[in-house]
């Protein structure tokens, strides 16, 4: 098992946080209730998974205040350095204006950091941090443990088929 940071997590203001103390837990499905419709929906069985999902991974990393959006730029800055934002907001398939939201917020972090591009003076690479690097180590562990813990009770094959799944319903796999 992976140690957290031993600091208290800090609360974000920016839109990809939760805030514990608002939370409410999801129950994925109450006894009684009829949700007609709802059960025959592929978006609506997706969404529910997802929450279920989102709740852990956050709970799993609010030592680290991180969160899907914030660790999604971390892997693809580490991965493809000098990245330009305009490139990131287009990958992760956000706005530009929320894609430097949440630059700015790895960097008040200290995880990310803009360097002037070699090619173009108007622009800026991004990079992850020292602190960055080993933040981002750490915290895959952890994901990778949290992601294996949300999927125990499936098999391999059901895994593999359901993440194949998803790709296809997402036009991933053409």
């Amino acid at each position: 098992m992976t140690t957290a940071p031993q600091k208290k997590p800090r609360r974000a203001n920016s839109a990809d946080s939760a805030n514990d103390d608002d939370a409410v837990r999801l129950c994925p499905h109450v006894p009684g209730v009829d949700y007609d419709v709802l059960d025959r929906l592929i978006g609506y069985s997706i969404r529910r998974a997802q929450l279920a999902v989102y709740d852990d991974f956050i709970r799993s990393l609010a030592p680290w205040d991180m969160t899907p959006p914030r660790f999604s730029a971390l892997t693809i800055i580490s991965k493809n350095p000098g990245l330009k934002l305009i490139d990131l907001s287009a990958i992760l398939g956000v706005a530009r204006s929320g894609a430097v939201l949440l630059i700015n917020t790895l960097e008040q972090m200290e995880l990310v950091e803009r360097h002037p591009s070699a090619t173009d003076r108007r622009a800026y690479g991004l990079h992850l941090s020292g602190k960055g690097q080993t933040t981002l180590d750490r915290i895959t562990r952890v994901v990778l443990e949290t992601d294996a813990r949300v999927s125990a009770h499936l098999s391999e094959r059901e895994r593999t088929t359901l993440l194949k799944l998803l790709r296809k319903l997402a036009k991933l796999d053409q």
